[in-house]
C-alpha cells in the first residue's frame, strides 16, 4: 500500500502564518506600557523568589521606565 501523504507538513521557507492581533505591534502604546510594567512586576517577583538580585533590579528598573513612559504621555495628552 502506498502512504496517501497525509499528516502534518513542513512550512515553506519564506511563508509566515499571519500573526495573531497580540504580536502584530496594533493596540494603545498605554496599554502596551501598562503591561510591560505588570509583566515586569512579576518577573521581578519571581526573580526575588529565586534570589537573582541582579534581575530583580533591572525588572523593577524596567517597571519604573513604563511607569515614566506612561506618565510622559499623559502629560502630551493634557497640553
Amino acid at each position: 500500500m502506498s502512504s496517501t501523504g497525509g499528516g502534518r507538513k513542513r512550512e515553506t521557507a519564506g511563508r509566515r502564518r499571519p500573526a495573531d492581533d497580540a504580536t502584530t505591534g496594533d493596540g494603545d502604546p498605554d496599554d502596551a506600557l501598562i503591561l510591560i510594567g505588570a509583566a515586569a512586576t512579576e518577573l521581578a517577583k519571581l526573580a526575588q523568589r529565586h534570589k537573582f538580585e541582579v534581575l530583580d533590579r533591572l525588572f523593577a528598573m524596567a517597571r519604573l521606565e513604563a511607569e515614566e513612559q506612561l506618565r510622559a504621555r499623559s502629560r502630551r495628552k493634557l497640553s
